[in-house]
Parts: structure tokens; sequence; C-alpha cells
């Protein structure tokens, strides 16, 4: 059996970070049905581009592999009843919407407890559900800016900048993830369930880490480094060589004494300049220009081969496509595949989440509304007459 095999989730969910969370979930057998709202053609993510036809879309099926769907609109009475009645037999409701809406709605604890006291009412938000800002749509490339990621990413001379990846979005998930898990152990325990309010904004701020508790401990204030340096040990980043670039790390003393005798450089392991973290990072305007130099003399795959052998923190600076292909991805089993009417076979990257041996089982997203039957008739013993009725869009 997996893992969250006897876990059901409600899932009020769209486009990255709320599916994001959810899709580790039911890649280890959680029961994630997706609500989606039949006036607006269901979850956004359907519709981006590009590889895109109708309401299919390769960015909606790396979210939500291994879920189900049915339609809902949960603003009518039949709609809300039977949002009700999935609510009895669920542990979890999910959602990701703006701070203020789960109220409105009343997809919060106060508003569902009396129906199934046990239920764990998770809310991922923009900016959480209280706060001057709590009514405010939260976006990945907007938190990133607000929380002060875009002032530290990028050259020194250069203009903010974002990652590369929507990595607010995607922690925001996991930390919805986790918060989920541990609201239904307690509610299971316990048996009372409750609210989580789990918010893009607190998560980006908690990822600050060490450089928060050197600004608000000290006179420290982040900047932008060179060559995506680390912004305290030196050498640790990017290095450009003859073909490429390359990422040596040096977290160590002992990775330093080793580095300067794999490039032939002995001499400045004993500089007493250069010998302490303390010292090279005082004198890095001398050091770094003298390692760039040298790393411009070889290649990233005889530089690569070397450090290794001496036992240096390195890699390649990769290409998408490059990682997609390394020998260790392959070796990992990071990349899946999914069959698809439309698309046929998907191949996608799996979740990185591992509990136990057995390989878990990978199904393509649901169309929307595809679970219907499962749902109203299997699960909640609907007759035909009532499933048509929620079937009926009402007029405007």
């Amino acid at each position: 059996m997996k893992p969250l095999a006897d876990l059901r989730i409600i899932a009020i969910e769209q486009y990255g970070a709320g599916p994001f969370g959810s899709v580790h979930l039911a890649d280890l057998g959680a029961e994630v049905i997706k609500i989606e709202d039949p006036t607006s053609g269901g979850d956004v993510g359907r519709y981006v581009p590009p590889y895109q036809e109708g309401e299919d879309s390769l960015f909606f099926e790396s979210f939500n592999r291994n879920k189900r769907s049915v339609s809902l609109d949960l603003s009518t009475g039949d709609g809300r009843e039977a949002f009700e009645d999935l609510v009895r037999v669920s542990d979890v409701v999910y959602s990701n919407l703006r701070g203020d809406v789960p109220a409105k709605i009343g997809i919060t604890y106060d508003a569902l407890k009396a129906i199934n006291p046990r239920i764990v009412c998770c809310a991922l938000t923009g900016f959480g559900m209280t706060g001057p800002r709590s009514s405010e749509p939260g976006y990945d490339y907007i938190l990133q800016g607000i929380a002060g990621w875009m002032d530290i990413t990028g050259e020194p001379a250069g203009p903010p900048t974002k990652s590369g990846l929507s990595l607010v979005d995607y922690s925001g998930g996991l930390v919805a993830a986790l918060s989920i898990l541990a609201g239904v152990h307690a509610a299971r325990r316990d048996g009372t369930g409750m609210d989580c309010d789990v918010s893009l904004f607190d998560t980006a701020i908690s990822m600050l880490t060490y450089p928060a508790i050197w600004n608000l401990n000290g006179e420290f204030e982040p900047v932008r480094t060179h060559n995506s340096a680390h912004p305290s040990l030196v050498p640790f980043q990017a290095f450009q060589v003859s073909d490429g670039w390359i990422v040596v790390a040096c977290p160590k003393e002992k990775f330093w004494r080793r580095l300067v005798e794999v490039i032939g450089r002995p001499e400045l392991g004993t500089d007493e300049g250069f010998a302490t973290f303390a010292g090279r990072r005082g004198n890095a305007a001398t050091l770094l220009p003298i390692l760039d130099e040298v790393f411009l003399s070889r290649t990233a795959s005889e530089w690569l081969d070397l450090l290794r052998a001496a036992g240096v923190p390195c890699g390649p600076v990769q290409s998408v496509s490059q990682a997609l292909s390394d020998e260790q991805t392959v070796a990992r089993g990071m990349v899946v595949e999914t069959e698809h009417p439309r698309f046929g076979t998907i191949r996608q990257v799996r979740s990185p989440v591992r509990v136990g041996g057995d390989e878990p089982q990978y199904r393509r997203a649901p169309f929307r509304n595809e679970d219907a039957e499962y749902v109203f008739t299997d699960l909640l013993g609907y007759d035909a007459a009532r499933v048509e009725r929620l079937a009926t869009i009402p007029p405007e």
C-alpha cells in the first residue's frame, strides 16, 4: 500500500503553487480530488502555452498527475451541498486563493467543523490570512521582489534579477504539503481539525535564513555578488573556463588546500593573506582575478576531472537539456513517463520525495470533470438526476 493511500484531499487549487504542493502527496498515494469551477473552464493551468491544445497543456500535466477532477460550482446550492458531502468523507480541504477568500467562500475550519470536526483546512495564499496585504493576490515574481530575493540576485552592476524558476511558488507548495501532513497527524491523534495558514510571503521571508540573521543581528547588508559568489566564503562561485562555466566550492579549509595543489599554485595556500576563511574573504579582490586567469586555461571536463580526483567540491554549469540527461538524473530515475491521448507519451520529472523502496506509479493529469462518476456516484452515492443537476451550469 502506498504511504498516503488513506488520505483524501479536496483541492480547490489552480496554476502552480497549490498544485505543486499536492502533486507530491498524490504521488505518495493520497487521493487528491481537484474541484474545478465549470463557469471558468477549470484550472487556468490547462490553458498555459506553449504545448497547449484545448483544455490540455504540458504545464498542467506537470502539476496534476495522479489526481482526480470534478467540476463543481461552490456558489450554487447543489454545488455547496455536494462539497459539504465531500468534506464529510475527506481529511483535508486545500486551497490556493487570496487570503481573504477562504473565509468568504466558507472553506475555513470554523465554517466546516460542524460537518467534519477532524477536517484540516490548509490555505496557501499569497500573503496569509492576516495582515495588511492579506487581500492582495500573490505571484512568484512579485514575491521574489518584495521578499528581497531579486535585490541580491544577479551581477552587482546589473538590474535586480529573479530566479530562473518559480522558487517561491514551489517552496510554498512544499510548505503547504508539510503543513497538511502535520495537521492530519494531529487531527487523527486528537480528533480535532484546524486551519493551516500558509503563505508564499512567509515562505519567501523564511528562506532568507542566514543573510536574515546576519542582517537582524549585525550590520550585514546582503548584496549581489559577481559570478554568483557566496556572500562570505571564498572561493565559492562560478568560474569561466575555456569552453563554458564550472562551479567550485571551498566551504572547508581542507578544500582550499587541495584546490591550490590542483591548479598548480601551492604558494597561494601558504600565503598569509589567503590561508584562512577570513583572509580570503578580506583579500578576495586580489585572489579571485588570479583564480579567474587559472581556470581559463583548461576546459570544463579537464578541470572537473582534476578537481573531483582531488576531492574538491565542483560541478558543471549545465543547460536544462544537459541536466535532464545527466547520468545522475538517469541513475536516480528522475524522468518518468505517462500516456496521454492527445500528447502521446509524456516525459516529465518525478517528485524527489522517496518513501520506502516501492516505485511510485504515474497516471496522466485528469481531464476536467473526468472523475464525476467516481466522486458523485461511487463515493457520495448520488442518483443520476442529482448528478445531472450538478452538471448543469446555471445561466448568468
